[in-house]
């Protein structure tokens, strides 16, 4: 499987509901009840208590149409096939046969009853995963919608249509009971009364009809103001109560004594409340959604009404704004076409915080509640400023809105909308203008904000007073300001245009000055601006789907990047800007590397990303897609694993990643990913180029300081001559060097070993002196050797040159060609330095009486010169060239 190079799904966040009904169980070991909701195609498993998210399934193939428990299991219906679940996560059976999508689950004792959109009914043996029997019902004339198992019916369910009739079969006899002729309006809901026989039918048209299937007669029917009637609930703590769902949102809970209202939940939710079940024996009520809400209800009042005990919920609509909140990483802050803000924590569900909707009147709509068609709801956000400093002494986010000149501002801390709504005396009777972006300074103190007339103005968020204006009455840009931003120390303000400009602004002007400092003018209009402050980088997307980078403190364009195929939609830097993100209309998400200006990664994802940030902390990418209510985290592979990050060429493919499911999702490794895999280790080689000096990786500490070795003696000798003990342990002598070797060389053979004899004059040789003799033209081993010794050794080695004076000559001339070699090969060129310099201090006036060390010398010296003059070419034109890019700059 082809798969990004840099990053891998990890899981989505903001995901609660849709419209399959959610369903309940009871698990006896917990002496709890689960509710259990689907996300698309994954199911998510909640406990009552607390409301906490306690697991969450696999992904299917497709995505789940129904949901059905029992005391056992889990089934979910993905499209033909039929799976039951243990814990949620375990996977036990499969049940395939189908040869149309399954949309509705029945568990029936040992069996499970399963219907699929041409009505045709199968029934399976849970255990052994067989069919048991199988009916078929033909759409034009029976189309099943609803079915249900009356109590103490044995082996038989009741079957509703949408032609309005019902039908009664045994399953174990195979054959239909009775039939209901109906009430002439498809039964969208079936559910068994408390009273025997009673069953309630709700029906398209709204109507409520309880029925006793015993002897096919109406006991009464009601009828729901809300249009059809979507689910049906009964209490069954005592109290005669039936609840009703909506396809407007609204619950209805009816007086069965009565036959009347009791009291309704008129916005309980956005949409239709699909999902309705009381919880056995209780006085609890849990309702779902497709607005993406679980929300649970408690019926404590003296007026018999419900209150909202507990609710999850994420956005009803797709999220266009995904931004990290603070520096631990801990926090998305994210906004969309539903014009709330919400806070959505990567670590737990639990810790997931909304602030509200934005109202034009906040305190009239708490009162009234909100609904979709509430006017006096704000249209939807645009782009959102936060800002961590002040966020617990007055608010800290800005938020505009689309076609509005207001900008909003809120508090993540009191999480709620504030009380400023920031607009310009000079703006508030012209209903033309709407903000087109604005920045919260670094400080928290001052919201600038960019019109589409072209006008800047700043504002303080605290008292939201307008504390001035940018490019006088005319405005700052000709046409709407596409972005804004300022620096750390609130010293410079940058402006960017539709009119190709950038504009470099005092933040806090000089009386009577209205023209900016500078200006930088592109070849295309600008769509926005993005920048990292820590690096004075900001990005700049144009409109011909190119993005350049300008440096802040030089004020130029540094880089310009392409290949995007449709309108960039966001970017984002990586925490130590080394990365530059971006996405596009085109569906793909790209990495591009900014010191080399390269692109080292690419992606395509199913639908359009609108909007991603990277973590404080360089461990996630949260992306938000068209179409989808989630937001997405993607993990670093960079974190944990060695990742090449090589060019990417324009030839090589695209992988296509499908977005991050709602578990956290354990990578695979697959050996034929060929852009995952590993590349084998570069080894550099000793010497690169014959035209280059090479140095030694060996620490400065070995030889440094060789030319200074006596002093260091001296200056470390003990003040007292160390102790001898009295009875000093055996132990063997080992020669000096990094690696731990015995010296056997003063050990006494045994008279009766044969074997070479040695003169007792070469016995005054040390083993490199040895090594060192032995040598004719190859010296690596010898030159390994003395980089392996220390400082104190190598001065000893060198000293004992000259100690036999049989073998002086030659070892000294042995020495000096071991240096030629290094100097001649180019490589060690310190190494050669310091010990030639060691090598003339102690025998220099040996080789000046000699004729032959004399004359080898000279060699040395041409070899010597010929390598510094080579190493000064390099360092003189390196210097050169770094002098040329400063005078540039400056």
């Amino acid at each position: 499987m082809v798969q990004s190079k840099v990053f891998a799904r990890n899981r989505a966040l903001g995901y609660v509901s849709n419209h399959v009904p959610l369903v309940t169980r009871y698990i006896l070991r917990r002496k709890e009840h689960y509710v259990v909701t689907c996300v698309g195609r994954e199911f998510h498993t909640y406990g009552c208590k607390h409301f906490t998210l306690l697991s969450v399934s696999s992904m299917h193939a497709d995505d789940i149409t129904c949901l059905a428990t029992d005391t056992f299991h889990v089934y979910t219906a993905s499209g033909n096939d039929i799976y039951a679940w243990r814990r949620g996560t375990e996977l036990k059976h499969t049940y395939r046969g189908h040869e149309c999508e399954v949309h509705i689950l029945l568990p029936f004792g040992a069996h499970l009853l399963s219907v699929d959109e041409s009505s045709t009914l199968k029934v399976w043996d849970i255990k052994e995963e067989s069919l048991l029997l199988e009916l078929h019902f033909s759409n034009s004339v029976f189309r099943i919608s609803a079915l249900m198992h009356p109590n103490t019916y044995m082996n038989k369910i009741l079957l509703g249509s949408e032609q309005g009739e019902l039908q009664l079969w045994n399953i174990k006899l195979t054959k239909m009971v009775h039939a209901y002729q109906g009430w002439r309006s498809a039964v969208t809901a079936l559910e068994q009364a408390p009273a025997i026989d009673v069953a309630a039918v709700g029906l398209s048209n709204g109507r409520i009809v309880l029925h006793n299937l015993k002897y096919d007669e109406t006991i009464f029917d009601l009828v729901q103001d809300w249009g059809p009637v979507i689910s049906i609930s009964f209490r069954t703590d005592g109290h005669p109560i039936m609840a009703t769902g909506s396809q407007g949102g609204q619950i209805v809970l009816w007086n069965l004594e009565r036959r009347m209202v009791e009291s309704q939940l008129c916005n309980a939710h956005d949409a239709a409340v699909t999902g309705l079940r009381y919880i056995p024996n209780e006085p609890l009520l849990v309702s779902s959604s497709p607005d993406n809400s679980l929300k649970l209800w408690i019926f404590d009042m003296a007026d018999g009404a419900g209150r909202l005990l507990r609710i999850r919920e994420g956005h009803p609509e797709p999220p266009t704004i995904a931004r990290f909140y603070g520096n631990d990483g801990n926090y998305l802050l994210t906004a969309g076409g539903d014009s709330s803000i919400r806070l959505f924590s990567t670590v737990t569900e639990i810790l997931n915080k909304s602030l509200g909707r934005a109202s034009f009147n906040r305190k009239a709509s708490k009162k009234k509640g909100h609904s979709v068609d509430d006017p006096l709801l704000m249209p939807p956000i645009i782009e959102l400023a936060s800002e961590v400093t002040r966020e617990k002494e007055w608010c800290n986010i800005a938020a505009t809105h689309s076609g509005l000149g207001v900008v909003t501002t809120w508090s993540s801390h009191l999480q709620k909308m504030g009380d400023h709504k920031l607009l310009p005396e000079k703006f508030k009777s012209d209903y033309s203008v709407s903000a087109t972006s604005l920045c919260l300074t670094r400080c928290g103190n001052f919201v600038v904000i960019g019109y589409n007339t072209g006008h800047v103005d700043r504002f303080n968020i605290q008292s939201g007073i307008h504390r001035g204006s940018y490019g006088g009455e005319s405005g700052a840009h000709e046409g709407p300001v596409k972005g804004v931003m300022v620096d750390d120390l609130n010293q410079t303000l940058v402006t960017a245009g539709r009119d190709a400009r950038i504009l470099f602004w005092d933040f806090k002007p000089k009386q009577g000055k209205c023209t900016a400092a500078k200006i930088l003018i592109l070849d295309e209009s600008v769509e926005w601006i993005r920048c990292h402050n820590e690096s004075s980088l900001v990005a700049i997307a144009l409109e011909n789907f190119d993005i350049v980078l300008m440096d802040l403190d030089t004020r130029r364009i540094v880089r310009n990047f392409q290949g995007h195929e449709g309108r960039i939609t966001d970017a984002c830097f990586n925490p130590d800007s080394r990365w530059l993100i971006t996405a596009s209309m085109d569906c793909t998400i790209r990495t591009w590397d900014i010191p080399s200006s390269h692109l080292i990664d690419i992606f395509q994802v199913p639908e359009a990303c609108v909007s991603l940030s990277f973590s404080p902390t360089a461990e996630f990418l949260a992306t938000a897609h068209v179409r989808n209510l989630g937001i997405f985290l993607w993990s670093n592979r960079t974190l944990y694993s060695h990742v090449s990050l090589k060019a990417v060429s324009k030839d090589d493919m695209i992988p296509e990643v499908g977005l991050p499911g709602s578990s956290v999702e354990v990578e695979k490794v697959d050996e034929d990913d060929v852009v995952v895999a590993g590349e084998p280790d570069y080894v550099s080689p000793d010497q690169l180029d014959s035209d280059l000096i090479t140095m030694s990786a060996v620490a400065q500490s070995r030889w440094q300081n060789l030319l200074d070795i006596d002093i260091i003696k001296r200056r470390n000798k003990p003040r007292q001559p160390p102790k001898v003990p009295e009875a000093a342990p055996f132990f063997l002598p080992t020669i000096p060097s990094l690696q731990v070797r015995f010296d056997f060389s003063d050990v006494k053979a045994d008279e009766n070993t044969e074997g070479t004899r040695v003169h007792p004059d070469v016995q005054n040789l040390t083993s490199f002196n040895n090594s060192l003799q032995s040598v004719t033209d190859n010296f690596s081993n010898v030159i390994e050797k003395l980089k392996a010794m220390g400082p104190s050794n190598i001065d000893f080695e060198i000293q004992s040159l000259s100690l036999d004076e049989s073998s002086a000559e030659f070892s000294m001339l042995q020495f000096m060609k071991m240096l030629h070699c290094m100097m001649e090969q180019q490589t060690d060129f310190e190494l050669s330095q310091a010990y030639l310099a060691v090598f003339l201090k102690w025998h220099g006036t040996a080789i000046s009486e000699n004729n032959m060390l004399r004359d080898y010398l000279r060699k040395i010296q041409k070899a010597q010169t010929r390598n510094w003059l080579t190493l000064r070419e390099k360092l003189f034109y390196n210097l050169s060239v770094v002098q040329s890019f400063k005078k540039n700059i400056k």
